[in-house]
């Protein structure tokens, strides 16, 4: 004798996910930060705020507010960069309050994201 049907299982999620702060930060290759690269400050100060991961990403052309073309040259270069930082959102706000007048003119996107850990 078989009894009322079982239910079937909720589904469960294969992997951990909570939710995030992803932001952008475009800047120049010549961009500078007293005598550093800005991208090599901006890398290092998220590494020393605890941030889980920050990556730049070189373009090859754009352009931004000034609407003047940013581009890899053979002889100089002024190629647009961003740099990608992802963590939970208390890390990332806490990281971006830290940075003061270090972004003053520069493009910042900000977008709520879900991370999920594998």
């Amino acid at each position: 004798m078989t009894g009322p049907p079982v239910p079937p299982a909720e589904p469960t999620a294969p992997y951990p996910r909570h939710p995030g702060t992803r932001v952008s930060i475009h800047v120049t290759v010549q961009d500078r930060s007293g005598h550093r690269s800005l991208t090599t400050e901006l890398l290092q100060r998220a590494r020393r705020a605890g941030v889980a991961g920050a990556t730049v990403f070189r373009a090859v052309e754009g352009f931004g507010a000034s609407g003047r073309t940013h581009r890899t040259h053979l002889v100089g270069e002024d190629a647009p960069v961003a740099v990608v930082v992802v963590d939970r959102p208390e890390v990332v706000e806490a990281f971006l309050s830290e940075l003061g007048g270090l972004l003053d003119g520069v493009l910042v996107v900000r977008e709520d994201v879900e991370i999920v850990e594998v």
